[in-house]
């Protein structure tokens, strides 16, 4: 079985030898844990965490379409954020980018994230093609 790295002209790469936004083994998919976005220390998405969670998940769906996938074939995601009560919002995001039977999910509140302001992170599983 071979693996490859998956990149999207859609999602930021990180800095050489740190780790892979995506990759896939066979028909497996595994994405990093993926965040709205950052520059000059001004977070895309601000300080909403629904439009923090659609850019994060706009970006799954853009790693999971360069790799031949569709949201549908992610089987599971994990999505930490810094305020769990703000759960509804990433919640309302996620039913914009799943159908039918959504992904098994773990939803962790953690004290802080990568950044100062960022309040959702998303890691996602999959099989490429699971869904047809």
């Amino acid at each position: 079985m071979s693996m490859k790295r998956v990149i999207s002209p859609h999602v930021a790469e990180p800095q050489p030898e740190t780790w892979s936004n995506c990759k896939v083994a066979g028909n497996f998919i595994q994405i990093a844990g993926c965040v709205s976005g950052y520059e000059n220390d001004v977070i895309a998405g601000g300080d909403d965490v629904y439009e923090q969670a659609k850019i994060t998940f706009t970006k799954i769906k853009n790693l999971v379409e360069e790799a031949g996938g569709v949201m549908d074939d992610i089987i599971k995601v994990t999505i930490f954020v810094t305020d769990i009560t703000r759960r509804e919002e990433v919640w309302k995001a996620r039913r914009e980018f799943f159908t039918g039977d959504f992904p098994c999910s773990t939803l962790v509140e953690v004290s802080a994230l990568a950044r100062p302001g960022l309040a959702v992170e998303i890691e996602a599983h999959g099989f490429i093609g699971s869904s047809k």
